[in-house]
């Protein structure tokens, strides 16, 4: 028989056929749901309204109906986030594992619960962020412009959530919440990635930042740098080495310029500054300025090519 006589019925047999082997199969560990990634979207949504009231959500919020707004909000929100992380964990189960989990529900309730605590640090950090992109972009008129208007902004927001459960090990979830924002703003951010104080992605489009990567404070970037790994080593099963520190170290008050990519875990000494278009794989000494040479420059200029 050839794919020209399926009839729907032999369709929907191989495709259950086939869901039920090899390792990117359908995942149900004792008949729970897979996470929803609707729901951790609108999960999302309700933490941005939490962190920015009034610039979303509802617009009429007054300094009288806000404890209202965040507490209804946040009390939704942690059910509903508890629900997913416990998915979370159940699609990464052995199900062939005999040693079951047998509170992974109440774990994450508790991861839910400890998440919930650390909004008011994120919030700070993303003022700060706020801050940071009204003071390095010309362009901007007010700090609330910024809220609204720039993917630094929203990406950092989801990545400053991820971040936070991609350390209490909540599974999968963190990963979702990136990716969210990745097809939002083309900007690329593993939630692994530590990024401190007052950090701004100007313009920000493909904008890639690894999982290993360790970002100081009052760094600016700008729109297609990447911050990625130079090779990645494999073990005696030749599969790739998971979890190696591989992506750079960017000290504080660096600036790096659009389409720059720095490769490997190299460090960027602070003050430094990284012209557009290198490439780099070594260290920079602190203050340093790293540009293409003369001769390059020329070259292009010329229209001599490379």
């Amino acid at each position: 028989m050839t794919e020209n006589d399926y009839t729907l019925a032999d369709v929907v047999a191989l495709l259950v056929e086939s869901g039920d082997n090899g390792p990117a199969s359908h995942r149900y560990a004792d008949d729970v749901p897979m996470p929803s990634v609707e729901i951790l979207s609108e999960i999302v949504e309700d933490l941005r309204r939490v962190l920015f009231p009034g610039y979303f959500g509802p617009s009429e919020i007054t300094p009288d109906t806000m404890p209202y707004h965040i507490g209804s909000t946040l009390d939704r929100v942690k059910r509903r986030l508890a629900d997913q992380i416990n998915r979370g964990y159940c699609f990464v189960c052995d199900k062939t594992s005999t040693d079951k989990c047998h509170d992974c529900e109440e774990r994450a309730k508790r991861m839910a619960h400890k998440f919930i605590a650390t909004l008011p640090r994120i919030r700070s950090l993303l003022l700060m962020d706020v801050e940071a992109a009204y003071d390095g972009d010309p362009a901007a008129k007010t700090h609330g412009e910024t809220i609204f208007c720039y993917p630094s902004v929203r990406a950092l927001t989801n990545h400053r959530v991820a971040h936070e459960l991609y350390k209490l090990n909540v599974d999968i979830i963190p990963r979702i919440i990136g990716e969210m924002a990745h097809s939002d703003t083309g900007i690329d951010i593993h939630p692994g990635a530590t990024i401190g104080k007052s950090f701004f992605m100007d313009h920000g489009t493909g904008t890639v930042i690894g999982e290993t990567c360790v970002i100081g404070d009052n760094v600016r970037i700008y729109q297609g740098v990447t911050l990625g790994a130079k090779s990645f080593p494999k073990g005696d099963d030749e599969r790739l080495i998971k979890g190696l520190p591989r992506h750079p170290i960017v000290e504080n008050d660096v600036i790096i310029y659009a389409g720059a990519t720095i490769l490997g875990r190299v460090t960027i000494g602070k003050g430094a500054v990284i012209g557009g278009n290198v490439w780099i794989t070594r260290d920079v000494p602190p203050g340093s300025q790293v540009v293409q040479s003369r001769v390059l420059q020329q070259s292009f200029v010329d229209g001599a090519g490379i």
